[in-house]
């Protein structure tokens, strides 16, 4: 007759690998979860400070826009050159820094747009320059109030406009 003695012994080792095997491949598991779910929640903060960069951007750039329209020269006595914008950008603040470089010369128009806390994160602004010429006009234009009012001479229906191609489609 045979000895089981072998066989159990045999039949121990198996399970006692196999559940080795299975412990491994748990930590194995784990930390490739525990290494998607830091890469996804770094990709999702990287992605909301981008959306936030891109709005500091528009803002930036709308601060310029109004610069050219009211004349580096009226700017500021028409707009604050600092403040906070108004909603739904109110965690937004703004300073425009217009320096004038002399005659002849254009004026460096500065746009700085930050938001978060600056002693917390410090780097999250936009800053944009640029260099504005002061329009030149004729005697003749500046004797006509159009010009002086810097109005266009005629209104602009951006409703209609942004229905019309709507329905283009």
């Amino acid at each position: 007759m045979r000895s089981l003695k072998p066989q159990r012994l045999h039949r121990r080792q198996r399970r006692g690998a196999a559940l080795m095997d299975a412990i491994i491949g748990g930590v194995m598991l784990g930390v490739g979860l525990a290494a998607i779910i830091s890469i996804a929640s770094r990709s999702l903060a990287l992605q909301a400070d981008g959306e936030r960069r891109l709005q500091a951007a528009w803002l930036a750039d709308e601060l310029l826009a109004m610069v050219i329209v009211e004349g580096p020269k009226d700017y500021a006595e028409i707009h604050d050159t600092s403040g906070r914008f108004d909603d739904p950008f109110a965690e937004y603040t703004f300073e425009v820094e217009i320096e004038d470089q002399g005659f002849d010369q254009p004026y460096k128009v500065t746009a700085i747009v930050r938001w978060g806390d600056p002693y917390d994160r410090p780097n999250d602004s936009v800053k944009v320059e640029t260099l504005i010429a002061q329009p030149q006009y004729t005697e003749e234009q500046l004797a006509d109030e159009r010009y002086q009012q810097r109005e266009p001479l005629e209104p602009v229906d951006r409703e209609a406009r942004w229905y019309d191609d709507e329905t283009e489609y």
